[in-house]
Formats: structure tokens, C-alpha cells, sequence
């Protein structure tokens, strides 16, 4: 059971003129969005992370009715009157805030009261916790790790023999009729799809150090844009929402490019019998996790956060926990790498992605290092 908590007392009553300082300044201090509401359910306090959340500053927040930051018949209203019931503070894991303000998001919710301020309640906001997230990449590295020793099996040991299945077809072909060479043809063709899904494999056997570099992830991400308004996607409308105040990436251009380059090309397949299809490019500076790199003894800070969103149907629900793992795929004739190769080379930069899939708006979301000046530690900024 959780205490109360008197740290707003009289704050109720306060003005936006005369702040407690101490309390604004340790609320503020919290990482996570902290908002207080009186025993009208109207706002009287948010903090800085909250502010951020909810995508609007405290003049436009303060004395709003909580429902209005709320999905429609959202658990959090009911929570609080259980709360100011009981008086004793509950957890509710996982709840829907996808709003306009606050767009798609989900978060753990904690819902207190504050001392005897008649009905006051405090609510702490907590997204997607560290250890959820370190759970996600140690399962999307180890995913990748089985694809490497199978990729590593199949080109020592497939790709030998289908060379010479593929060279005899080829002596054959030269005495058979116009009747039989079709068939031939045809082992010919399937040898090279085979040894080309081989060529694919190899690619997570790649375990040379990444070279790190600063890159500006917008560079990216409109070279990334042109590519697809050029060819797969030309049929697609696409919306850019940039910080152009991020800093720069630390990592591989081209494997970013790639990266992107897939989760674009995924969002645009996705949409090829949607009308009003619409892929949405955006960045954001986000107060993250540290987790380690590959390879480093480092922990990384994950601010730079970088999401393609698409209007499509989105992603059976029997899947999407295993969507990273090699194999799976929603396409009828994919082969499952894309999105493996993906979480490696995400991995391999120490980030993380995610996928939060509904129909009519499927988000992938990756977290990415900043890029710091050797031997000052300042952020490198744009």
C-alpha cells in the first residue's frame, strides 16, 4: 500500500504568479510526466515532462478538464474516482493516451492522492519502462544472433552444392528437346532464387566493428524519401515532422539509410490498396534510456528518437510480438529478413525499435545515440 503523498499542500489554492518553489523545482526534476487535478478533475499543476507528453505549455493545460487530454472513455477518469474512494494509490499497466495531444502513445499510470487536499489527485505517467525496452533489443540481438549462425551454415554448405546442381542443368540443357528445356530453365531459375535468398542470410554475418561517424539523421531520412518518391512510393503522399534542432547520429550512414530504407518500403507494400495512403516521417528529441553498445563498455544515452508511420491496415495481432524474429513476415511471398536485418542494425548502433501497430496507424519507432565531441563530451548539434 502506497503512502499518501503531501507535497501539493495548498497548492490547490495556489496561483500561476506565486509557484512553491521547492516543489516545482523537484516535480520538474522527475523524469516522468507528473499532473495534479483538483476534486473537479480541472488541472492545477503539470511539470516539465508533462508539458513535453502532452505537447502544449502550462498556460494551455492549467485549469483544463482532465477528459479533455483523455481518450474518449479512458480507464484514468474512472481510476481517480477509486482512488479518491479508497484513498489509497493504484498502478494500471499499459493504458491507451493517444490523443491529439499527446498523439500515439501508451503509458504505465499511477494515480495517488494528495494528503487531505479534499479530492486532489496526483497522476505520475510512466511510458514503456527501461527494462521492458532492454528486453525488446536483448530479443531482437538474439534473434539476429540465430540468423547469423544459420546464414553462416547455409552459405558453407548450400551454396557449394547448388552451384554445380545449377552448372549440370546447364550441360543438360544443351541435349534435351524444346519440350524438356523449359524444365531446365526452370532448375536453373530456382537455383539462383535460392543462392540470391543465401546472398540476403549472409548479410547478418557481418561482424566487423561499425564504424561510427556523425550523421545527420534528416540527410538520411530524405535520402531515403527521394528514393521511394522515385519508385515504390511514388503513388504515396508523404508528411515530414522534423526537430531541426536534433543533434546528429552516431552511426553508419548507409546502414541507417537501409534501415529506413525498409521500414519506408514495408509502410509503402502496406498501403497499396489504401485510399488517401500516407507515410509520415518524424524526429523528436525524446529524455531516453542509457543501455550499452555492442562491443563498448559505454553506456549510450537513446534521446534521438525517429518514427515511419503509415495509414494502413496494420499488423495481425498474432505476430507483432514476434515480428522482429527472422522468418516472419505478413506478406504472401516475403521471407521474413527485412525486418530481422533491421533490429541488427539497430542493435549494432546500441538502439532499440519498437512497432506499435493499429489499423490505420502502424508506428515503428527507434531510439538512437546522440553524437558527442571526443574530449569535451558536448553534444554535436544542428
Amino acid at each position: 500500500m502506497s503512502p499518501k503523498i503531501p507535497l501539493f499542500k495548498k497548492m490547490a489554492h495556489r496561483t500561476e504568479s506565486e509557484p512553491p518553489p521547492n516543489a516545482e523545482m523537484l516535480l520538474d526534476a522527475i523524469p516522468d510526466p507528473v499532473i495534479a487535478v483538483n476534486d473537479a478533475d480541472r488541472i492545477f499543476y503539470v511539470n516539465v515532462q508533462a508539458q513535453e507528453f502532452f505537447k502544449s505549455g502550462r498556460p494551455i493545460l492549467l485549469n483544463q478538464p482532465l477528459s479533455k487530454l483523455m481518450p474518449f472513455g479512458s480507464p484514468v477518469l474512472t481510476l481517480i474516482g477509486q482512488v479518491r474512494k479508497s484513498g489509497v494509490s493504484v498502478w494500471e499497466y499499459s493504458v491507451d493516451l493517444s490523443t491529439p495531444y499527446a498523439g500515439e502513445r501508451e503509458a504505465d499510470v499511477q494515480v495517488a492522492p494528495i494528503g487531505d487536499q479534499g479530492g486532489s489527485i496526483l497522476l505520475v505517467l510512466r511510458e514503456a519502462s527501461i527494462a521492458r525496452k532492454m528486453d525488446q533489443q536483448l530479443t531482437h540481438r538474439n534473434a539476429a544472433r540465430s540468423v547469423i549462425g544459420m546464414a553462416v551454415m547455409l552459405a558453407h554448405e548450400i551454396k557449394n552444392p547448388l552451384s554445380g546442381i545449377r552448372g549440370a542443368a546447364q550441360l543438360v540443357e544443351q541435349n534435351v528437346n524444346d519440350a524438356d528445356r523449359s524444365l531446365t530453365q526452370l532448375i536453373c531459375s530456382e537455383t539462383d532464387r535460392i543462392c540470391g535468398l543465401v546472398d540476403r542470410m549472409e548479410a547478418f554475418s557481418d561482424q566487423r566493428p561499425l564504424q561510427r561517424n556523425p550523421v545527420n539523421i534528416h540527410q538520411v531520412l530524405g535520402h531515403v524519401r527521394q528514393i521511394a518518391e522515385a519508385g515504390f512510393a511514388r503513388r504515396i503522399r508523404f508528411i515530414e515532422e522534423y526537430d531541426p534542432s536534433l543533434p546528429e547520429v552516431m552511426g553508419d550512414r548507409d546502414q541507417l539509410i537501409q534501415v529506413f530504407l525498409n521500414l519506408v518500403k514495408n509502410a509503402a507494400e502496406a498501403l497499396e490498396n489504401v485510399n488517401g495512403a500516407e507515410i509520415v516521417l518524424s524526429t523528436a528529441f525524446r529524455h531516453g534510456m542509457k543501455l550499452a553498445a555492442p562491443g563498448s563498455k559505454d553506456r549510450m544515452a537513446l534521446p534521438l528518437e525517429v518514427c515511419v508511420r503509415d495509414n494502413g491496415p496494420g499488423i495481425p495481432e498474432d505476430i507483432r510480438a514476434n515480428l522482429f524474429d527472422p522468418f516472419v513476415s505478413t506478406k504472401p511471398n516475403g521471407t521474413g529478413l527485412g525486418l530481422s536485418l533491421v533490429a541488427k542494425i539497430i542493435g549494432d548502433h546500441g538502439g532499440v525499435i519498437e512497432c506499435d501497430a493499429h489499423p490505420r496507424r502502424t508506428t515503428f519507432r527507434t531510439l538512437l545515440p546522440i553524437h558527442r565531441q571526443k574530449n569535451t563530451g558536448q553534444k554535436s548539434w544542428r
